[in-house]
């Protein structure tokens, strides 16, 4: 029988009070307390913490404090990482971002999720569904990417965008539902 954490990250119905993911998460919490703690210039320590939460993350990653996440090793980042202030990933599922991505400030990733059916919402078990941001993706102030969204390379998200879908490469995108703006040149 599957765990919990194998559940959550099949993308199946699972339980989050169970006592191994919520040993996870009080792990990623520790750190990102530690992490938002950190005076001005503490560089080498940010990045100390954030290579022992994250799954993987790459060469120059800078991301501003405060910085919240569910679980952290969840999380793949590819090189030149910026995340502005008050980032939030929820990464109950695996969060991809790739090389040279930015995010503006107030930026959510959200994995998580519930059942539509408030008979089903109310007995508790959640949903999750991976997130791929692909390589040279900016992401506005304000975006929020929905749950099992992938935004191709080269695309930008215009700030406030709300993206429930997917976003082919190489686009400007935004609004809420977030739609295609125009093509950007390859």
């Amino acid at each position: 029988m599957p765990s919990e954490l194998e559940k959550m990250l099949s993308g199946e119905l699972y339980v989050a009070a169970d006592p191994q993911l919520t040993e996870m998460r009080v792990k990623a919490r520790t750190l990102l307390a530690q992490y938002n703690a950190l005076p001005f210039g503490q560089t080498d320590k940010r990045r100390e913490l954030i290579s022992q939460m994250f799954g993987q993350v790459g060469q120059n990653a800078e991301i501003q404090p405060p910085f919240y996440c569910d679980y952290g090793c969840h999380i793949h980042a590819g090189d030149n990482l910026y995340m502005n202030f008050n980032c939030v990933v929820l990464d109950c599922a695996t969060v991809k971002i790739g090389d040279n991505v930015q995010f503006g400030p107030n930026v959510q990733i959200y994995t998580a999720t519930h059942p539509l059916l408030a008979s089903e919402r109310i007995k508790g078990p959640e949903l999750a569904y991976p997130i791929t941001i692909g390589n040279n993706v900016w992401l506005g102030g304000g975006t929020i990417v929905c749950p099992g969204v992938t935004i191709g390379v080269n695309t930008t998200i215009g700030a406030g965008s709300v993206v429930t879908k997917d976003v082919p490469p190489y686009v400007f995108a935004a609004g809420n539902p977030c739609r295609i703006i125009r093509e950007l040149p390859t």
